[in-house]
């Protein structure tokens, strides 16, 4: 599976082993208890009104029914949770080794949901079968790829149940959580329920501080980036929807001139991140990049950077999950850094 991200969004970790030889059950077996129709968990809806979905790459998903069994990646199920859908399983950043959730499930609860793949490069297809998805969601960076579905097994992945990628990078972030939105009333979310309206008069307001607080900085610079223990990327605001949407706010963001091929960053040897001058620097917080205090530690270049010199160093909530009540945190967690930071260059 190649990643459409640089390595500091997501590294690429050996490759294990899809499919297990051992076993009682196997990937045939499997399949065919998934084309038995004779589901018994009261999740059908009204007989023969049916349900479909047109995803983000142009493709309608269908089913004689509403789907229940949904498995997805984390992001996207912390995003139907907070539109009031729950699924049944998850793939993709959810435990951390002492089994405490990863920063990207949201408010899901993770001991309820079988995990199917913790990590890039991990999917059981064995264990999504032995679910009996009725669907899988997940993100796209780069359509029609979908994010953390194996490439070498999609298409196993995709003859057990329908699929729908929302697209989620190089697009709109108001976008975005509308699909996410639209989806979960598909699925039987009421957008009308209090905590929903709530979140997004909540995230409007957020928005607004932020606008305000950006326009109280003029010129104040702030970057982006996602560290690793070779290279620092520094990201491209334009490709990220949540950069994207601050850019919109105000926020004046560090553009990096040369971008990889396929966009998302720049990378920069530790020798040469002081290219570009900041005032505030965003550190991607996923688990799977370094994070200040061992920049601090192990970076001499970085020690030396102004606004790390200031400690104006803020976390980048790179993949939020797309609903209103996701981005909440992110938008109220910029605008007071931005609130607090002075210009340094």
């Amino acid at each position: 599976m190649n990643s459409p991200f640089p390595h500091p969004a997501a590294p690429l970790l050996p490759r294990r082993r899809l499919l297990s030889a051992t076993g009682a059950l196997g990937l045939g077996a499997l399949l065919t208890a998934c084309g038995d129709d004779t589901k018994t968990d009261g999740d059908a809806a009204a007989p023969g009104k049916g349900w479909s979905f047109k995803d983000d790459r142009g493709r309608t998903a269908k089913a004689d029914r509403t789907p229940r069994r949904i498995v997805a990646y984390i992001g996207s199920a912390a995003a139907l949770h907070d539109f009031g859908i729950e699924v049944t399983g998850v793939f993709g950043p959810t435990k951390l080794k002492n089994g405490e959730p990863d920063v990207q499930a949201g408010s899901v609860d993770v001991d309820k949901a079988t995990v199917i793949g913790n990590a890039w490069g991990e999917f059981n297809v064995e264990k999504y079968a032995s679910l009996q998805p009725d669907l899988l969601i997940t993100n796209m960076n780069i359509p029609p790829a979908l994010w953390y579905v194996p490439e070498e097994s999609a298409n196993k992945i995709e003859a057990l149940a329908p699929t729908i990628g929302i697209l989620s990078a190089k697009t709109s972030l108001l976008t975005a959580v509308g699909r996410y939105a639209e989806l979960a009333a598909s699925l039987g979310a009421d957008l009308k329920a209090k905590n929903v309206t709530d979140a997004k008069a909540r995230f409007e307001a957020a928005s607004e501080e932020l606008r305000r607080a950006a326009k109280a900085k003029p010129g104040l610079k702030v970057m982006a980036v996602a560290a690793r223990q070779d290279l620092c990327g520094v990201g491209a605001p334009d490709d990220f929807a949540d950069l994207r949407y601050y850019k919109q706010l105000g926020v004046e963001f560090v553009e990096p001139a040369e971008p990889a091929a396929g966009g998302f960053y720049e990378d920069l040897s530790w020798e040469n991140i002081g290219r570009y001058g900041a005032d505030l620097i965003l550190v991607d917080k996923r688990t799977s990049n370094l994070q200040p205090v061992d920049l601090i530690k192990d970076k001499p270049t970085w020690r030396s950077l102004p606004a790390v010199r200031t400690e104006q160093v803020a976390s980048w909530h790179n993949e939020a999950h797309f609903s209103h009540a996701g981005f909440i945190p992110p938008l109220e967690a910029l605008t007071q850094a931005i609130q607090n930071a002075k210009r340094v260059r």
